[in-house]
């Protein structure tokens, strides 16, 4: 029998599958990555038209492309977009010409720096059309004529979204944000559309306390198009978290809210803290992912950013290095787990209220003593119920607890389940 898959394999698989398409702000690569995410969680799909005005913006048509290639004067593709999604410049219009190399020159992007590399580039909002390609493969050029064809189509049609709900006790809402319209980059975004996949089916498989609401959307238009069309609800965002960047080798880095202290920040944190991983935590910049279109000021919610090495922090970063063998199962596996760790604190944060609060209650005749017989962390056991009763004053969180306590929040979410089990406090 052939060894079971782990998750950090299934998600590289993930990563692997999507990589070929080619993504961007509209279109059809957008729809194609959702129908597959949809096979791993059920999506409900939003198409937005062209011209629908969200916030500031305006949603702008959509692009879509079918092949592209520069070819020499013998016919061979010296630049073939088949080969990689990333060799077209994004939203390029349509072109079917025949023109010099110098000519040529003018519309093509390499890195000089990173010879051997393809670039990503893309011009949204102002027409333009171009190649980007190794500076090896530009060098290698003679001088001549060279067809150049683009077969793009920028027409009136839809930005495309999607959501899946994980459904919780209440209404109250986490949100996983995490941005789908960049081509070929496994890292930036591939890994984190494929860590919130799995956190989501990881989610379903419990009975959460929030109501987890994962957004699969273009970057900074597609967030902005959500944020527009769920004004009316957004009160109920209590809690979120962008995922980007979640399979390289680097260390987490957090990046907080724009308040700063939100609960999101403070279970961070404490989980990367606890748990000894290397980590870094950063203050918010309003440059980034999405979350500075969740936290701009209107909105403000508490929405932080978890990855491994940020954005621009590795010299493969928008470049055709981002491939699948740049990311690790390992590497998204573990940030998996502390999506989930970081949840589940965030799930049983509470505050109770002592209900004996008159002196040290009698713990011995409730039981709760004896619970601990024989327990190789009875002391800290007990600690927890002292500190849990000393604090339940309904000002202090069970993170609150922790902290101050220096004891594992799992410890102290123990001793308040016994305690609130005994009668001696409540929610």
């Amino acid at each position: 029998m052939a060894p079971m898959s782990t998750p950090g394999e299934e998600m590289h698989a993930l990563v692997e599958r999507l990589y070929p398409l080619c993504r961007s702000i509209t279109g059809d690569g957008v729809r194609a990555t959702l129908d597959i995410v949809d096979e791993y969680v059920p999506l409900q799909v939003h198409e937005v038209p062209t011209g629908t005005q969200v916030l500031d913006w305006t949603v702008p048509q959509e692009w879509n492309i079918r092949d592209a290639y520069i070819a020499d004067g013998a016919g061979n593709r010296v630049v073939d977009f088949a080969a990689s999604s990333l060799h077209v410049l994004g939203y390029s219009v349509p072109v079917s010409a025949t023109m010099p190399l110098s000519e040529l020159r003018e519309h093509l992007y390499t890195l000089p720096d990173q010879p051997a590399l393809i670039p990503y580039r893309t011009s949204y909002y102002e027409p333009k059309w171009g190649f980007c390609l190794s500076q090896e493969t530009l060098d290698g050029l003679p001088d001549g004529d060279y067809e150049v064809r683009i077969d793009s189509t920028l027409a009136d049609g839809h930005l495309t979204y999607a959501e899946h709900v994980v459904p919780g006790q209440v209404s109250d809402e986490v949100i996983v944000s995490c941005h789908v319209c960049h081509p070929s980059l496994a890292n930036d975004n591939l890994a984190g559309v494929a860590v919130a996949t799995y956190l989501a089916r990881a989610l379903a498989e419990t009975t959460p306390y929030y109501t987890y609401r994962f957004i699969f959307a273009p970057g900074t238009v597609g967030a902005i198009t959500w944020l527009a069309r769920n004004a009316e609800r957004i009160e109920r965002v209590k809690h979120g978290l962008v995922l980007a960047c979640a399979g390289d080798s680097g260390q987490l880095n957090y990046k907080r809210s724009r308040r700063g202290d939100a609960e999101i920040d403070r279970v961070l944190r404490h989980v990367l803290t606890a748990s000894e991983r290397p980590h870094l935590i950063h203050e918010f910049t309003p440059y980034g992912y999405d979350e500075r279109q969740y936290c701009s000021p209107g909105f403000n919610l508490g929405v932080g950013s978890l990855s491994r090495t940020p954005y621009a922090g590795y010299p493969e970063y928008h470049t055709s290095g981002d491939n699948p063998d740049f990311v690790s199962p390992e590497a998204m596996e573990d940030t998996l787990a502390v999506c989930r760790e970081a949840f589940a604190v965030l799930d049983r944060n509470r505050s109770y209220v002592n209900l004996s609060p008159y002196g040290e209650p009698q713990l011995g005749r409730r039981g709760l003593y004896d619970s601990l017989g024989g327990r190789s962390d009875a002391k800290q056991a007990q600690m927890a119920m002292l500190w849990v009763l000393s604090l339940s004053d309904g000002e202090h969180s069970l993170l609150d607890i922790a902290e101050r306590s220096q004891l594992p929040f799992s410890a102290v979410v123990v001793a308040a389940d016994a305690l609130h089990g005994a009668g001696l406090i409540k929610a």
